[in-house]
């Protein structure tokens, strides 16, 4: 799909920006298209995460026979952010000078959901930031939240409040950002095409918006319900 897009706008863009990407013009030096197609990218990034959650799935049940279905979707979760935070985002802090160089699966996906957001393959300095936290905070600390999960460690749910507030910050900012430069200074970031905004830049980022919203309630009210059982438990006693 790219391939036809970047075909369509060379007549529009001059000759040394030749790239698919929104603004029209906009300068990403050393730009390389992408070699494998978009059926292709998205093929290798969900059969990847298959590839880890199924067997984490299975370890899980094992390890932990008693777990409930929500115990086990939320540690999957964690596992997910913690793939998606240290491994492709990682990857995008580490490489983000040159990425729009680059032509490894990695680069390509990011080349891919840039059709969307074309601020990583310019190293916009929010965007590097943002990501170089998630990457170092929130992907190491992820399949650590999972493991408490698992483990039931009384400590789970700080953890789960703290890794889902700074996700959902992030992410807020994120589009606050994005949507403040399109309304007050006209610049789009994105394609018109329904599937690059609606799909990629919509729907992919709103998972890290309504599910961390859940999270922090469930924490919250395993909190409030810990104290309550606390102080009743006090009560008790004294009154013994």
């Amino acid at each position: 799909m790219a391939d036809t897009i970047l075909d369509s706008v060379t007549s529009a863009v001059p000759e040394a920006a030749l790239h698919p990407y929104y603004p029209l013009g906009v300068a990403i030096p050393g730009y390389v298209a992408k070699s494998l197609s978009t059926i292709e990218i998205l093929g290798i990034f969900t059969g990847t995460i298959l590839s880890i959650l199924v067997p984490t799935w299975q370890y899980i049940r094992h390890t932990r026979k008693d777990i409930s279905r929500g115990e086990m979707l939320t540690a999957l979760w964690f596992v997910l952010c913690g793939c998606i935070h240290l491994g492709l985002e990682g990857y995008f802090a580490f490489y983000h000078q040159d990425l729009a160089t680059r032509s490894t699966v990695l680069a390509q996906l990011w080349k891919e959901y840039s059709l969307s957001d074309s601020r990583y393959l310019t190293a916009d300095p929010f965007v590097v930031c943002m990501e170089t936290i998630t990457a170092v905070f929130w992907g190491p600390l992820s399949f650590l939240c999972a493991w408490f999960i698992v483990a039931d460690h009384p400590l789970r749910h700080v953890l789960q409040s703290i890794i889902s507030l700074g996700q959902l910050y992030g992410d807020v900012l994120y589009y606050g950002i994005c949507t403040f430069d399109l309304v007050f200074l006209g610049i789009e970031y994105s394609r018109p095409e329904r599937a690059y905004f609606w799909g990629y830049y919509m729907l992919m980022n709103a998972f890290w918006i309504v599910i961390p919203i859940y999270l922090i309630y469930q924490s919250a009210r395993e909190t409030k319900n810990a104290f309550v059982q606390a102080k009743q438990a006090t009560k008790t006693k004294q009154a013994k």
